[in-house]
């Protein structure tokens, strides 16, 4: 019972983000429950490619394509593709995204066009694309961040972005309830990758519960978990995944 839990064999899943960090760790997660695995990345192809190598090495399916998931034809592409190679797309994971830090006072429109627009063209786009293609049953997980509860200073563009992604969580969930289609966000706290400060490491282990920082693989095992069968019940919910910070 546990095993079909978890399995997603002959599912399809497109993970954004998926070079390095939490979508890192989401590829190889749900590739090792069977998943065939289409990752999408900005810069890092190389990286994704070892993403790629490590699955096929496991006897997986995976092709990785790199792009900025704020152009359209890209994403558009990126679907395609995955339709093309594995018959169809199942799961999405829109984790594509850059935290930007900056007092309030200062910003400027060029700023917001930047670093909020920008941010959250990409998350439209994949969530879009996701709601059109996406097969019933399927999965929509997109994820934001612990802090649109903590409400940080100096972080207004990059809290007002993920402010938004959740709301397109919540109204997805019910524009996709009649086709069984579950849609969730994942709030991931202190998470020890490239994006994570060093010198904030004192500080995110006191205000951890479990005393420690989190790990992609945390994370992406919550991911994975929403992504398969055992995630059918759960949809409209922002879950944290912070080791108790907030």
């Amino acid at each position: 019972m546990k095993e079909r839990l978890m399995d997603l064999t002959g599912k399809t899943a497109i993970v954004t983000g998926g070079s390095r960090g939490i979508g890192r760790a989401t590829a190889l997660a749900l590739a090792a429950r069977g998943a065939n695995v289409v990752l999408g990345c900005r810069i890092r192809l190389d990286a994704a490619q070892e993403v790629v190598r490590l699955i096929e090495d496991d006897g997986g399916r995976a092709f990785a394509r790199a792009g900025d998931v704020g152009d359209e034809t890209h994403v558009v592409d990126l679907f395609d593709e995955a339709i093309d190679h594995f018959g169809g797309v199942d799961i999405v994971v829109a984790n594509a995204g850059r935290q930007y830090v900056a007092p309030f006072a200062g910003l400027t429109l060029q700023n917001f066009d930047e670093h909020l627009v920008g941010e959250l063209r990409g998350y439209f786009l994949t969530l879009r694309e996701a709601a059109r293609r996406v097969q019933d049953h399927g999965r929509i997980i997109a994820v934001s961040t612990v802090n649109t509860r903590m409400l940080l200073p100096e972080m207004g563009m990059y809290l007002g972005s993920k402010g938004a992604v959740e709301q397109f969580v919540r109204v997805l969930s019910r524009e996709l309830g009649p086709r069984q289609i579950t849609v969730n966000a994942v709030s991931p706290g202190a998470t020890d990758t490239d994006a994570f400060q060093p010198e904030m490491l004192d500080l995110a282990v006191s205000l951890s519960a479990l005393g420690r920082l989190g790990q992609p693989e945390d994370v992406a095992e919550l991911i994975a978990f929403l992504a398969g069968p055992g995630g059918r019940w759960v949809t409209n919910q922002n879950i944290l995944a912070g080791g108790g910070l907030a």
